[in-house]
C-alpha cells in the first residue's frame, strides 16, 4: 500500500476508534487501538507497515512530549522536583540493575549486557500511555503531576542506559566514568538545547507580533508546531537527548506565553491545533504498536524457550518484577519526599499505601519501549547476529501489553477507594482567581467613571447607568463565588442563609443555561440566513466565530456555576 494511503488510513482509524471509545467506556482507548491494529495485521494479506524506530521517534514522540511539557503545571513541576527526579533517573537505574540481573538469572542464554538492554528498554514509563489511562480516572492532581514529570524525563535516562548496554554487547567494553560523563552531557545538553531554542523562538515571535499583532496568528502556530521537531533534530545532531530538548522547548515556550495575554486568536488556534495533533498522534502510536504484534510473535522461535507458555511466563515475571521494583523504590526513596511535600503544603494528598499502589500501577510502558527495542541492531558484526534480539523484542512488547492491562484494570479499582479531599486546591485557587478578576473589573469601572470629563448630562447619566448595571452583574458573580459569606452568621441562621445562597446559585445556573440556549438559537438563525443566501460564507464564519468564542466562555462559567451550586457538572445544556 502506498505510504500516503497508509498514513491516511491510520489517521482515519485513530479517529474512528476515538469515537468507538465514547461508547465502550469500560475499555481504555489504547487497548482498543492496539487490538484493532493487531486484527488488521494478523492475516497474511492484512495491513503490514514496516516500523522504522528512528523515523517513529522523530515523527511522533517530539510533538507529544513538547505538548506535555507545554501544558504541565510549571509551579507543581518545580515544587515536586525531588520525587520527579528520583523517579525519572533513580528508578531507571534501580530497574536496569535489578531487572537485568533477574532476567539473566531466569534466561541464562541471554547475555548479561543484553539483559541490561532489555531492562533499559522497559524501564521508562510512557507519557502518552500514562495520560491516556489515568486522565479520567480521578488520580489525585499532584500525584498526576509527579507521574507526568516522571514520564517526560525518564525516556532520556532509559534510552541512554540502552545505548550503553548495546555498546557493551557490541564491544565488550564498559566504563563507569564514561557512562557518567556521557549521561550528564546527553541530559544537560538536551535540556540546554531545548531551552535555548524555546527561548529563541519566543523572542523572535515577540519581535514579529510587536509589529504585526495577531494577524500572523496562523503562521506563528505553524512555527510553534514545527518547534519540537527542530529541537529534537538539533539535539540529536549535536549528540544530546532530542527527547529532553523537545520537553525543555515546550516548558520554555510556555513561560514565554505568560506574557502574551492579548493574542487571543493565536492562543485559541494553538489550543485547537495541539488538541488535534495529540488525538491523531496518540491514536497512530497505539495502532502502529498493534500492527507490529503479529510480526513480532512470528519472529520468536518457541522451541528454543520450551514453548509458548514459557515465553508468557517470562513476560509475566518481568512485568511483576517491574511493578515490585517500582513499589520498593517508591517506599524507600520517594515516600519521604512526598511526605515532606505534603507537610509543606506542596501536595494535598497524604502518602498512603493506596496512593503508593496507584502510583505503582501507573507505571505503564508504551510506544517508546517498543521503539527502543526495535532500534537494537540486527548484527554485532558482518557474521554475528545480535544475541537474543528477537526474544528481547518479544519480551518488551509483552511487557507493554501486561502493564497496559494491569493499569487499565487495577487503577480504577484502587482510585475508587482513595479518599477525595473536600475541595481540591485547584478548585479553590480557581474560585479565588475568579473573585480577584471580578474585583479588578469593578475597580476598572470605577476608574473609568472618574476619568470621564467634558460630557453632557445625558451622556454622563447613560454612562453611569451602564457602569451601574455592569457593576451589579459582577457583584452577583462575586456573591455566587464567595462561599464564606455566611461565616459570621449565628448557628440558627446559617442553615437558612446557606439554603438561600444555594437557591441563588441554582438560579444563576438557570440563567446561564438560558443564555446558552440563546446563543444556540442565534447560531441556528445565522445558518438559516446562509442557507437562504442572505449572507455569504465569509460573513457566516465571522459571525459564528464570535458566537463560538462566547459559547466557550459561557460553558466554562456554566461548569463552574453548576459545581458551586452542588449540581452535576454536565447538565442537559452541556455537550462536553
Amino acid at each position: 500500500m502506498h505510504t500516503v494511503e497508509t498514513v491516511l488510513l491510520v489517521l482515519m482509524l485513530g479517529a474512528l476508534t476515538g469515537i468507538a471509545a465514547r461508547y465502550l467506556r469500560a475499555i481504555p482507548l489504547p487497548l482498543i487501538q492496539i487490538a484493532l491494529g493487531a486484527a488488521l495485521s494478523w492475516p497474511q494479506q492484512g495491513l503490514h507497515i514496516a516500523f522504522d524506530p528512528e523515523l517513529f521517534l522523530l515523527l511522533f514522540i517530539p510533538p507529544l512530549l513538547f505538548a506535555d511539557g507545554w501544558r504541565i503545571p510549571k509551579r507543581e513541576f518545580f515544587a515536586l522536583h525531588r520525587p520527579i527526579l528520583k523517579l525519572a533517573f533513580g528508578l531507571v537505574a534501580f530497574t536496569v540493575f535489578g531487572l537485568g540481573w533477574l532476567v539473566h538469572w531466569m534466561i541464562p542464554e541471554m547475555p548479561l549486557p543484553v539483559a541490561f538492554a532489555l531492562a533499559a528498554v522497559v524501564s521508562p514509563t510512557d507519557a502518552v500511555a500514562v495520560s491516556a489511562i489515568t486522565r479520567r480516572l480521578g488520580m489525585p492532581a499532584k500525584t498526576m503531576h509527579v507521574l507526568e514529570g516522571e514520564s517526560l524525563l525518564n525516556d532520556a535516562s532509559g534510552l541512554v542506559a540502552l545505548k550503553f548496554a548495546v555498546a557493551a554487547t557490541l564491544t565488550g567494553l564498559f566504563s563507569w566514568a564514561q557512562v557518567t560523563r556521557e549521561f550528564l552531557w546527553i541530559a544537560l545538553g538536551g535540556v540546554g538545547t531545548g531551552t535555548l531554542m524555546g527561548w529563541g523562538f519566543a523572542h523572535a515571535r515577540a519581535a514579529v507580533t510587536r509589529r504585526l499583532g495577531d494577524v500572523a496568528a496562523t503562521q506563528m502556530v505553524l512555527l510553534l508546531v514545527l518547534l519540537p521537531f527542530a529541537a529534537y533534530i538539533v539535539g540529536e545532531r549535536i549528540g544530546v537527548s532530542g527527547i529532553l530538548a523537545a520537553v525543555a522547548a515546550g516548558i520554555a515556550t510556555n513561560f514565554a506565553d505568560l506574557e502574551r495575554s492579548e493574542f487571543i486568536a493565536e492562543r485559541m488556534q494553538a489550543e485547537g491545533t495541539w488538541t488535534m495533533i495529540e488525538s491523531a498522534f496518540n491514536g497512530a502510536i497505539f495502532l502502529l504498536l498493534g500492527l507490529q504484534l503479529p510480526s513480532i510473535l512470528r519472529t520468536v522461535d518457541e522451541s528454543k524457550h520450551h514453548g509458548a507458555w514459557t515465553l508468557v511466563g517470562y513476560v509475566l515475571v518481568i512485568s511483576a518484577a517491574l511493578l515490585l521494583l517500582r513499589w520498593v523504590w517508591l517506599q524507600l526513596a520517594v515516600r519521604g519526599s512526598l511526605r515532606r511535600a505534603h507537610r509543606d503544603g506542596r501536595m494535598a494528598e497524604q502518602p498512603s499505601w493506596r496512593l503508593t499502589l496507584a502510583t505503582t500501577l501507573a507505571g505503564i510502558r508504551g510506544a517508546v519501549t517498543l521503539a527502543g527495542a526495535l532500534s537494537i541492531p540486527l548484527m554485532v558484526d558482518a557474521d554475528t547476529p545480535f544475541p537474543s534480539r528477537d526474544l528481547l523484542v518479544f519480551l518488551a512488547t509483552g511487557t507493554i501489553l501486561v502493564t497496559l492491562l494491569v493499569g487499565s484494570i487495577g487503577l480504577p479499582l484502587v482510585l475508587r477507594r482513595l479518599p477525595q479531599p473536600a475541595e481540591a486546591a485547584e478548585v479553590r485557587e480557581e474560585r479565588e482567581a475568579r473573585i480577584a478578576a471580578c474585583h479588578a473589573a469593578i475597580s476598572s469601572l470605577v476608574r473609568s467613571q472618574k476619568e470621564v470629563n467634558d460630557v453632557d448630562a445625558d451622556t454622563a447619566a447613560q454612562r453611569q447607568e451602564m457602569v451601574g448595571r455592569i457593576t451589579q452583574q459582577y457583584r452577583v458573580r462575586l456573591e455566587l463565588l464567595d462561599d464564606d459569606s455566611a461565616a459570621a452568621s449565628t448557628p440558627e441562621t446559617r442553615a437558612e442563609e446557606a439554603e438561600a445562597v444555594r437557591a441563588r446559585k441554582q438560579g444563576f445556573v438557570h440563567e446561564l443555561e438560558l443564555r446558552l440556549a440563546c446563543l444556540q438559537a442565534e447560531r441556528h438563525a445565522l445558518y438559516g440566513e446562509r442557507q437562504s443566501h442572505r449572507i455569504n460564507d465569509a460573513s457566516l464564519r465571522e459571525l459564528v466565530g464570535e458566537l463560538d468564542m462566547a459559547e466557550v466562555a459561557l460553558r466554562k462559567r456554566l461548569r463552574a456555576a453548576r459545581q458551586a451550586a452542588g449540581l452535576a457538572p454536565h447538565g442537559p445544556a452541556s455537550r462536553d
